[in-house]
């Protein structure tokens, strides 16, 4: 998987300062990249490492910042390049090709000549898994799915029945998409299941990560536009609908029946409540509970920011005196306004 610098300069745009003929087997950081490496600067408070770093090229945004190393390829946004060039470099994540012999296939599959199927995969009766797919050990694909072009499911990924994947989306290792929904009725002190009839759609170019959960609609579909990004341990409940190009970090809880626009970014550990709508390009900040509906594009935020214990200690004491210190507060003003009538009067 080695290329030359000017090969890897023409994939991105860039021009070369320095040895086009230089040979990049790998990629890495400025702090620990060898002389086959190639490394990137995005973020400025890094410039120093440029001297001292023994990566064999940097992607670089300036000539300026070029001449401090060897080697170097200038584009516009070093860390997009970074990200593009990364393709290039992939190592295999499997050592077989075509369908493994203990992988189980219903006879109504459908399933193109060239996906690839692993270990212990089970492909239930009238899926469709279409041209260029990967199938990872393991996993569980039920009635009725349908995977589009070139997705890929890592081992042991769960899709329940009738869940629709778009082309070229990623799904990574325990994700389980297509679960009930959290749906009951309640029925005299006992709860009544309520059966979730609907399904989950995504969109094309979707990458979900490990060990997170979608649940299939109650009636209608769970829905997860193109190109969404979805991190780690993340649950979705039933009929969420995600607007294309969003992303959502790790650890994020979002109820059923909520709306989120295009083009938000959702922090790590938010926890969103149920039947909200959220606008286009809104930012929610960490550990953020987001109670009521977003109707307007921005960054929002809740909760508390880190401070030392003592400090956090005596400001929680105080916010737990507020209901007291706003009555006193309401008195004293009563109290004042009566002073100046008294005044005004003489």
């Amino acid at each position: 998987m080695s290329h030359t610098l000017g090969q890897l300069a023409a994939k991105v745009q860039g021009f070369v300062k320095g040895d086009p003929n230089l040979v990049i087997e790998k990629l890495g950081t400025l702090h620990n990249a060898t002389f086959k490496e190639l490394s990137f600067l995005a973020n400025p408070k890094y410039a120093s490492q440029l001297e001292s770093t023994s990566a064999g090229a940097v992607l670089v945004k300036s000539e300026a910042l070029a001449q401090l190393v060897s080697n170097a390829i200038v584009v516009s946004n070093p860390y997009l390049a970074f990200a593009q060039l990364s393709n290039l470099f992939v190592p295999e994540t499997h050592s077989w090709t075509g369908i493994h012999p203990s992988a189980v296939i219903a006879p109504t599959a459908s399933v193109a000549s060239d996906v690839v199927i692993g270990p212990n995969a089970v492909i239930d009766a009238e899926s469709v898994i279409s041209e260029g797919c990967t199938i990872g050990a393991g996993c569980v694909v039920g009635r009725g799915v349908k995977i589009g072009q070139g997705s890929i499911l890592y081992p042991n990924v769960t899709l329940y029945h009738d869940v629709v994947l778009g082309a070229n989306c990623i799904i990574h290792s325990s994700t389980v998409i297509g679960a009930d929904g959290f749906g009951f009725a309640p029925n005299e002190g006992r709860w009544e299941k309520i059966n979730q009839l609907g399904s989950v759609v995504l969109g094309d170019s979707v990458e979900i990560g490990a060990s997170t959960t979608i649940d299939r609609g109650a009636i209608e579909n769970t829905q997860i536009g193109n190109g969404v990004k979805i991190d780690n341990q993340v649950q979705i409940a039933h009929n969420v609908v995600i607007g294309d190009n969003t992303a959502i970090a790790a650890s994020t809880a979002i109820a059923g029946s909520t709306k989120i626009g295009a083009f938000c970014t959702i922090s790590g550990g938010v926890c969103i409540a149920g039947h909200l709508d959220i606008t286009d390009h809104v930012h929610v900040t960490g550990m953020s509970m987001i109670s009521h509906s977003i109707p307007e594009s921005g960054s929002f935020s809740s909760g508390m920011g880190m401070e030392p214990t003592n400090k956090w200690r005596r400001t929680v004491a105080r916010v737990r005196r507020i209901d007291e210190m706003a009555k006193q507060f309401s008195q004293l003003k009563q109290q004042v306004n009566k002073f100046l009538e008294k005044v005004d009067n003489k």
